[in-house]
């Protein structure tokens, strides 16, 4: 028997886990990102990059990072937007992509080979605190849902017989019931990692401004929102009858960020708390309705519509707008 923290690390980030290998998102994959959604989304932070240059909160020598870039998709739209609206900024900034795995450091070189041939200059990095800059702007999508959890329910927490992938209710992990009654919880998951996480992002740079999206609350639920994500399909982890043997490493497997907690542990580490909202407040905020004004300007009625249906998306009050929220920390901005 092993705490669940221990199988879901396994099952995601193991020898055969489900992100140590490539997995296409979108459409042929299990699931849908922001990313994978829109250009726009990727355009639309870096513009709030640029402006945070014209403000000086940043110079132009900034590095752009990115955490968690599965292809690097999120990080080529962005510096296409960057050499729009900026192109100086593509001759003093630097680029790089925090990955763990060899195979996805080489599925995104050949991403940036082909997208922008020897244009830009791509450095990889395993760990955040490898990057050792004066100065970084960071971003993430959807990386918070994808730390392992711990289940806790009545005081105790989650232990998985590796054998049969069954679940009980039998261990009692004190630092997981820590976290649990600090917000509350007497059922649901309870990220770890959070903390040396924001430890190590405090030691990427100097002066830091880190901007992530992600699904989930201020507040931890009161039930477990843990769940699969295969072919499209959600599958609640307790479903009578799944079998977790067969998901297991070959799925995604994610639950709803506890918001708080998130800030807390960065805040601990030295950050300051620069932003909560939700992604249509803060898309909105970072510049999108200028950015699909510029579009409409360029005259092509059919692109400008076939972006917008995009788009609205990432901003419907239904589907991603609401559900999904951005978080922002910054270190020596002031």
């Amino acid at each position: 028997m092993k705490p669940f923290s221990e199988y879901m690390n396994e099952w995601l980030y193991g020898p055969q886990g489900y992100y140590a290998r490539f997995k296409a998102i979108g459409k042929e994959g299990d699931f849908y990102t922001a990313v994978s959604t829109s250009r726009f989304f990727g355009a639309t932070i870096a513009h709030h990059l640029v402006e945070t240059v014209k403000e000086a909160r940043l110079s132009p020598h900034t590095w752009l990072v990115e955490i968690g870039a599965h292809q690097g998709y999120l990080l080529g739209d962005m510096i296409e937007w960057i050499a729009q609206e900026a192109p100086e900024l593509l001759e003093t900034m630097r680029f790089g992509i925090v990955e763990r795995f060899e195979a996805l450091r080489e599925v995104q070189k050949e991403h940036f080979k082909t997208r922008f041939g020897d244009a830009v200059t791509l450095h990889h990095f395993v760990h955040p605190a490898e990057v050792g800059a004066k100065e970084a702007f960071v971003v993430a999508n959807e990386i918070f849902d994808a730390f392992p959890c711990d289940l806790v329910y009545k005081g105790k927490t989650a232990l998985v017989d590796e054998k049969n992938h069954r679940i009980r209710f039998e261990g009692h992990d004190e630092q997981a019931l820590a976290i649990a009654r600090k917000y509350g919880q007497e059922k649901g998951e309870v990220a770890r990692g959070y903390e040396t996480f924001a430890a190590a992002m405090a030691r990427l740079a100097k002066k830091l401004y880190f901007v992530s999206f992600d699904y989930g609350e201020k507040e931890a639920r009161t039930d477990f929102s843990i769940r699969i994500y295969k072919g499209h399909e959600v599958y609640p982890l307790f479903e009578e009858g799944l079998d977790l043997a067969s998901l297991f490493g070959q799925s995604d497997i994610t639950y709803d960020v506890n918001f708080s907690h998130v800030m807390d542990a960065f805040e601990a580490a030295g950050f300051e708390t620069a932003g909560y909202k939700t992604q249509l407040r803060a898309l909105t905020e970072f510049g999108l309705p200028d950015l699909l004004e510029q579009l409409a300007k360029l005259g092509n009625q059919s692109l400008y519509l076939r972006e917008l249906n995009k788009v609205k998306i990432l901003i419907d009050p239904q589907i991603m707008g609401e559900r999904f929220k951005m978080v922002a920390f910054q270190k020596g901005l002031g």
